[in-house]
């Protein structure tokens, strides 16, 4: 194993206990944490495509209920992580499951269209992961997804209260991942994403940016997103034009 996947895997270690710790209260009504749960494929993420610097960091913001919640792995679209990456392993359960949003792990049959267009756009632009992950790691901010009687609660609406040691917790497992990384750029997979590197890696050498969300609650998005991504890190440098 690669000092960087080392770093980066005792810094999820770290991540995981800090948040476990946290309390939570209404509207949250269920708390999965797949660092947790889904620890063995998430280090194995780590494990083979973490080793070594990356001049692109892709943040993204929380886990999907039917990505990294059933995989481990950031935008974990079951089909990408298994056929892509080339990853899987044992998934268990969350201390408290939600009946209508069981953690059913590969047998997963919902789609996460989030990760279905992040990944199909890496693999159509780099065709195997070895020659994305070469350059580019992709990462949440928060490890944690929040359910408010069954509906997806993202951080940005925690009380204000609940928010402020879980975003310590974050901005600090930020700025490991990228003093492991030392990436060239940040770029947030949809503006709190990208709000939150720049608040927690101020003064490191390194820029930021973002691109647009993937998600199919996203009009813009649903519109040729794949084409307005590339073209958004064709405009920050980042990539050639297309």
């Amino acid at each position: 194993m690669s000092s960087t996947a080392a770093r980066l895997i005792d810094a999820a270690r770290k991540l995981s206990a800090e948040v476990d710790a946290l309390p939570f209260s209404a509207p949250v009504s269920h708390v999965y944490n797949p660092l947790d749960y889904a620890w063995e494929v998430h280090r194995r993420y780590l494990e083979r495509y973490g080793c070594g610097t990356r001049r692109v960091l892709f943040l993204g913001m929380n886990p999907g209920p039917f990505g990294m919640a059933q995989t481990g792995v950031p935008f974990g679209e079951i089909s990408a992580v298994q056929d892509w990456l080339g990853l899987t392993g044992p998934v268990g359960k969350p201390a408290r499951e939600h009946p209508k949003r069981p953690v059913e792990g590969f047998a997963c049959r919902r789609r996460e269209v989030s990760g279905e267009r992040l990944w199909g756009l890496f693999r159509a632009r780099f065709e195997a992961p070895e020659a994305f992950f070469a350059e580019h790691f992709v990462a949440n901010y928060c490890p944690l997804l929040f359910f408010a009687a069954g509906r997806n609660l993202t951080p940005d609406k925690l009380p204000a209260e609940e928010a402020k040691p879980l975003l310590a917790a974050c901005d600090a497992h930020l700025r490991a991942m990228a003093e492991a990384l030392q990436p060239d750029w940040v770029i947030g997979v949809g503006a709190w994403a990208e709000q939150r590197a720049r608040f927690a890696l101020a003064g490191l050498p390194l820029r930021c940016g973002r691109i647009l969300h993937p998600s199919p609650a996203s009009p813009a998005a649903n519109r040729g997103w794949a084409a307005l991504a590339t073209q958004q890190l064709a405009d920050l440098g980042i990539w050639p034009a297309p």
